[in-house]
């Protein structure tokens, strides 16, 4: 395979809070082989000298929607699927220009569209997906309105990003199905949410009896299962049944982020969809309903993430947008970096630590011989300056995913 060195750059590795002096980068085709002094001569295929700039991981968002391409869940379930896809793979192709080389969906995302990706047909970040996610009728996939009745065609919220599901043996047969879709992961809701029409914020959702087994199934096929939770009632459930990892968490207290840590369960916090909503939701059209609900939790999600970095819980970094504020993604580094993180602790979240989420360690979120060469470029130092990342910065010279420059 192709040989390229990467001259003169400096590195942030995904784990250590400071850049490593001027190196050279030996890719050998997909992989980094070799880390070696700047002025180090191999024989190789292509030289590139990047003056100096920093080499960082490419960036990794752990709550991310392929197919959320509208605020209006009940339009996105009218949309033909291959019009679906089609929608989604320009989510895809964005998301990597911005620098993120690789997604975990955690809701929708699916075996045909990882394909695509993987075969090439399409250009975008790599995919983890666990297909539609799990919710109680009832709960906070479920899309239909109160008045709503399916009973005679069974066709209204038949899910695009969810799939409803009661009792232990159903949700047990629903996780047997995604796994043998691929899933590389599952997805709860354990209680309300932002865009569902008809659950309180603090509904606890799914019997234990449901949470045990669907985390039974994962762990049988060496996985994991993810929850959407807000308040620390249902945080500390899932945990103590066992599972892995806390998406959102904006009402997380001492207590809870203490259960977090003991149990060795990760957040992945999304302050971005909700700073998003409140600046350009009603231009965007919105529905009211998702409005109405920001309050519940948009203000506290700071606190959440302080709370579990002083009890030691490891805190991954997502985003959750939706239809059109996709375009908001890299704005979750201002975000974090406003309510107190570090430059060091946010990219560290969003490179190694959302890495060993994956079960990736050492191939991705990682500068290190063996990783993949999924890397950015960036003129400066972003652990001086975070804002090199920001939303409207210009600062990433170039986007690399499997030792290909992107853009």
């Amino acid at each position: 395979m192709a040989k390229t060195l990467l001259r003169n750059v400096r590195i942030f590795d995904g784990s250590t809070p400071q850049l490593s002096p001027s190196r050279s980068i030996l890719l050998d085709g997909g992989t980094i082989q070799a880390i070696l002094p700047t002025d180090a001569v191999d024989a190789v295929d292509t030289i590139i000298d990047l003056d100096g700039r920093t080499l960082i991981p490419g960036l990794i968002d752990a709550h991310f929607h392929a197919y959320a391409s509208d605020f209006d869940f009940v339009k996105l379930e009218k949309l033909p699927p291959t019009y679906l896809a089609q929608r989604g793979r320009h989510l895809m192709e964005d998301a990597l220009k911005r620098g993120f080389t690789t997604v975990r969906d955690v809701g929708g995302g699916d075996y045909g569209l990882w394909r695509a990706l993987e075969e090439g047909w399409i250009i975008g970040p790599r995919l983890f997906y666990c297909g539609r996610a799990f919710s109680q009728s009832g709960g906070h996939g479920d899309i239909r309105a109160p008045h709503e009745d399916d009973a005679l065609c069974g066709c209204a919220g038949k899910g695009i990003l969810a799939e409803r599901v009661d009792g232990a043996d159903a949700i047990r047969k629903a996780a047997r199905e995604a796994l043998r879709k691929g899933a590389h992961h599952l997805k709860i809701f354990v209680s309300g949410g932002i865009a569902s029409p008809s659950d309180p914020i603090w509904m606890l959702q799914f019997s234990e009896e449901e949470i045990a087994a669907v985390v039974d199934e994962a762990r049988r096929r060496r996985v994991y299962v993810a929850a959407h939770a807000y308040t620390p009632e249902t945080i500390v459930r899932a945990v103590r049944l066992g599972v892995r990892t806390i998406e959102h968490g904006n009402l997380i207290d001492r207590e809870t982020a203490a259960a977090m840590a003991d149990a060795g369960a990760f957040l992945v916090p999304t302050l971005v969809t909700y700073d998003a909503f409140r600046r350009s939701g009603v231009q965007e059209g919105a529905p009211q309903h998702l409005l109405d609900k920001l309050d519940d939790v948009s203000t506290q999600g700071v606190v959440a993430i302080r709370h579990c970095r002083a009890a030691g819980v490891k805190i991954g970094f997502g985003t959750d947008l939706l239809g059109p504020l996709h375009r908001h993604q890299r704005d979750e580094f201002r975000l974090r970096h406003e309510g107190g993180e570090n430059a060091f602790e946010i990219l560290h979240s969003a490179t190694a630590v959302n890495a060993e989420i994956l079960g990736m360690e050492g191939l991705l979120g990682a500068i290190a011989p063996g990783a993949y060469a999924d890397f950015l470029v960036i003129d400066g130092d972003p652990l001086s300056d975070l804002s090199l990342l920001y939303e409207d910065s210009q600062a990433i010279h170039s986007v690399w995913k499997a030792g290909e420059k992107i853009a």
